[in-house]
């Protein structure tokens, strides 16, 4: 009796074991690996492709863009921002970025985001897409252009047209306030470009919750801005694109070894190209110069740069400056000395591929960058000038945008974030006392 029962208890696991295969053998053949008892997904924007790789695209950001008046966008571009306001229904035709604005280009981040949202944001393979109910958006856009409105409305805080920028400012806080979507995050969700170091500089600590988009954190103190929730974006080169850079003898075409052209005498962190300036004297390979950005220096630069193996790339008045971007659309390789820059997109893209990296120290010590430029091996130099021209492309601003453009790329960057601020805005609404894990030792 006992043997029957041991043998009936045998018989019962080897079938359950028998099932358990079968069931699972799909799943352990095949190459979908994801479990049956998986009935959720996650959002559209916490997966996203590296750029250039294979697979599915996410779905389109759903982006809602506030209808502000002009004045605070494209009224400030002069002559073409007169016309009916662009940001209502898409319809309007959006005016050219001015030809005549010089390096205030260089940070016109906004203008060309706001651009990529007109018509719906429906270019081909577009990152976003513009949605007028709020209630079915991702993320909210502010067309604010802070950069340009600092450039236009007064330097310094003395200036009179200064009071301008200010009112431009209270008045977008006022308007924050009124907002059931702003008051339901907390500003979290909400997208707000501030690429000039200047832009937005008399209520920012009233939008240090929303994902920035910032040139650097140079002068942002770490309760406004931080690289887990805010995007860097790259600056809008001021040279034109090398298109036709396609010399089998590219090498020894470009003759002079290290290049710089630019302001030597900068503030911060920058005072480093005035010891660079004298460090570099005497090498007849070598060019350092001191200059304005102006029309014809500009010229001077782009020429300058296509006919550089190196660009020089040292820190400004803020960790970054418009010049590394120049170098990348110029294909000559970045040499970068800033020890607390951040750059665009680097979860995507590996700058040390494509760019050199020097510590102050090492930079200012004599001889040493010259020496260690000089060992570089036509090879390996190649290898580097092939990859920025094969990454030059995530650099272009553009309207239309194109695929894995700068626009594409910062806004992919925007759905990077939106599972951090969706988990403060969850945690904020639960939260009875003061978040604790701010205060936690």
């Amino acid at each position: 009796m006992a043997d029957k029962k041991i043998r009936a208890s045998v018989a019962v696991v080897v079938f359950v074991l028998v099932l358990f295969i079968v069931f699972f053998s799909t799943d352990l053949f095949s190459t979908d690996r994801r479990s049956r008892f998986s009935s959720f997904s996650l959002p559209s924007y916490i997966t996203s492709p590296r750029c250039s790789a294979g697979g599915g695209r996410p779905p389109p950001l759903r982006v809602f863009m506030y209808n502000l008046p002009r004045r605070f966008h494209i009224g400030m571009l002069g002559p073409g921002g007169d016309q009916e306001d662009p940001a209502g229904d898409g319809s309007g035709e959006f005016p050219p970025w001015p030809a005549t604005t010089g390096i205030k280009k260089q940070h016109s981040v906004e203008y060309w985001m706001m651009a990529s949202l007109m018509h719906g944001g429906s270019a081909e393979e577009a990152e976003t897409v513009r949605v007028f109910d709020g209630e079915k958006a991702d993320v909210f856009f502010v067309p604010f252009f802070s950069s340009l409105s600092f450039n236009t409305h007064g330097h310094n805080m003395t200036d009179p047209d200064t009071e301008i920028d200010r009112q431009l400012q209270a008045s977008l806080g006022i308007s924050f306030k009124k907002s059931k979507y702003w008051e339901r995050s907390g500003g979290r969700d909400h997208v707000i470009p501030m690429h000039h170091p200047n832009a937005f500089r008399f209520l920012r600590d009233q939008v240090n919750e929303s994902i920035l988009v910032v040139s650097d954190f140079g002068r942002y103190p770490r309760n406004l801005s931080s690289l887990s929730k805010d995007v860097v974006a790259p600056y809008v080169h001021v040279v034109d694109s090398y298109l036709d850079d396609d010399r089998s003898d590219s090498f020894e075409s470009r003759s002079t070894l290290l290049f710089f052209r630019g302001r030597t005498v900068r503030k911060d962190e920058g005072i480093v190209r005035s010891k660079l300036a004298k460090i570099l004297k005497g090498y007849d390979d070598v060019h350092f110069e001191d200059s304005l950005a102006t029309g014809s220096g500009i010229r001077a630069s782009s020429e300058g740069m296509r006919s550089s193996k190196f660009c020089l790339n040292p820190a400004g008045d803020t960790p970054s400056s418009c010049r590394l971007f120049d170098s990348i659309v110029s294909h000559c390789v970045p040499v970068i000395v800033s020890d607390r820059i951040e750059l665009p997109f680097e979860d995507e893209i590996d700058y040390s591929e494509f760019s050199l990296f020097f510590s102050v120290e090492e930079a200012v010590r004599p001889g040493y960058l010259v020496d260690q430029l000089r060992q570089i091996q036509k090879e390996k130099w190649m290898e580097m000038w092939r990859g920025l021209k094969n990454i030059s492309h995530h650099y272009e601003f553009q309207y239309p945008t194109k695929r894995e453009d700068a626009v594409n790329m910062i806004w992919r960057q925007v759905r990077h974030k939106l599972p951090a601020a969706n988990l403060a805005v969850h945690r904020s609404r639960r939260l009875k006392i003061p978040d604790w894990w701010d205060d936690r030792r």
